[in-house]
């Protein structure tokens, strides 16, 4: 059985997610939950990894701002 350690919950347009911090007899993990159009879909991320996934989705979040921010070529 998972405990959860902490949870949010985020609506973006028609999409809700569900980011979970769990915990089981395996060890912590943070479980991402995404439902849309009767659709559900999950990422697992071991705690080990956590730091690393982050750093990723900063990384990505950087590069999309820069790129939106950039001046078109004439």
């Amino acid at each position: 059985m998972d405990n959860i350690i902490a949870s949010r919950e985020l609506q973006v347009e028609r999409k809700h997610y569900y980011i979970e911090f769990r915990e089981n007899e395996r060890g912590r993990f943070l479980r991402i939950t995404e439902e849309a159009h009767g659709r559900r879909n999950t990422v697992i991320v071991p705690s080990t990894g956590l730091n690393e996934f982050n750093a990723a989705v900063d990384a990505v979040i950087v590069a999309a701002n820069a790129s939106n921010n950039a001046t078109p070529a004439n």
